[in-house]
């Protein structure tokens, strides 16, 4: 006689198998890599963990690759290199309009949005011994980490700073060895963009004290005037460091696929994304705005049609001039 616990798990089991039956996998591809960024950074941690979580759930083989962050991504993913990335959406609409810096003239048309991911706060950090507690206070000629080289970071930073005045050499590097640097006195200031909480940001903290660096009321509204970002408080919560939150600014990131995927893998994989929110968080706690709502921040990429089904099937409407022909 079978026990109640039992039977459910034949239930369950045999379920799971009706499904699979179900879903055809001839054309899905036999692994897939996500183009994420540099390590030290939450694009590693977050795409490496949703790469596991997706080849855990599917039965495939996948996972993170480091890369130069999301301009480089946008490339791999429409030239077929990787399957998936990571990006924001800025230099997404520098890729389809043909001003990617790393094929000026080539508008990267197989790229598609998935998912939304988080929003990338643009914020400094110094050692508390430099002095620099604001903006202003960065002195002349200051030598500023910046990230991988056409990273979100190094394309919008630096215009960001040229902006409010600042004067500086232009450094780039990965996030912990920048990290290094700045502990080794080899930079004065790192600017950062990566979702929050920063890895290598965590480590100074633990290592020695650091200022994080907030825009005045001033410096906010005038590069909320001039560039493609919006205005962003990061939470006390976040650090150790923080007193209160620390007024920045903000850019929204999109996992995406080459577009020409096939509709069933794409389906599968949104699905276990946006239905299991609880296994995200554990990849990385950005990604309690990694849900379906915030597909309207998407204004850019065209969606995977596999994408579009579960949205639409779950009751969420995408416009009609982002779904792929």
């Amino acid at each position: 006689m079978m026990t109640k616990r039992f039977l459910t798990a034949a239930v369950a089991g045999s379920m799971l198998i009706a499904v699979s039956a179900q879903a055809d996998r001839s054309e899905w591809p036999e692994n897939f890599t996500v183009g994420t960024a540099s390590q030290g950074g939450t694009y590693f941690v977050y795409g490496s963990g949703w790469a596991n979580l997706v080849a855990d759930q599917l039965g495939l083989s996948g996972g993170g690759e480091v890369t130069g962050g999301p301009t480089q991504n946008l490339a791999l993913v429409h030239g077929g290199d990787v399957a998936f990335g990571l990006t924001t959406m800025g230099p997404a609409a520098d890729a389809v309009a043909g001003k990617s810096p790393l094929a000026p003239g080539f508008k990267m048309d197989n790229v598609c949005a998935l998912f939304p991911m988080y929003e990338t706060p643009f914020s400094i950090t110094a050692l508390s011994s430099s002095g620099i507690t604001s903006i202003s206070e960065i002195p002349d000629g200051a030598r500023i980490g910046f990230g991988p080289a056409a990273s979100t970071s190094d394309t919008y930073f630096p215009a960001i700073l040229e902006e409010l005045g600042v004067n500086f050499e232009r450094r780039n590097g990965g996030w912990s060895d920048l990290g290094s640097q700045l502990q080794d006195g080899l930079l004065d200031v790192i600017a950062f963009a990566a979702g929050i909480p920063i890895p290598a940001v965590s480590q100074l903290e633990v290592q020695t004290d650091v200022n994080i660096i907030e825009f005045t009321d001033e410096e906010q509204a005038q590069i909320l005037e001039t560039f493609p970002v919006a205005a962003f408080n990061i939470p006390a919560s976040t650090y150790s460091t923080l007193e209160d939150e620390s007024s920045v600014v903000s850019m929204w990131n999109f996992a995406i696929a080459g577009c020409d995927l096939p509709e069933d893998f794409i389906y599968e994989v949104t699905k276990v994304t946006m239905e299991n929110n609880d296994k995200m968080l554990s990849v990385h706690r950005s990604a309690q705005t990694s849900i379906p709502e915030n597909i309207v921040h998407n204004s850019v990429l065209p969606f995977h049609p596999g994408a579009v089904r579960w949205y639409e099937e779950n009751g969420y409407e995408i416009p009609a001039e982002l779904i792929l022909d």
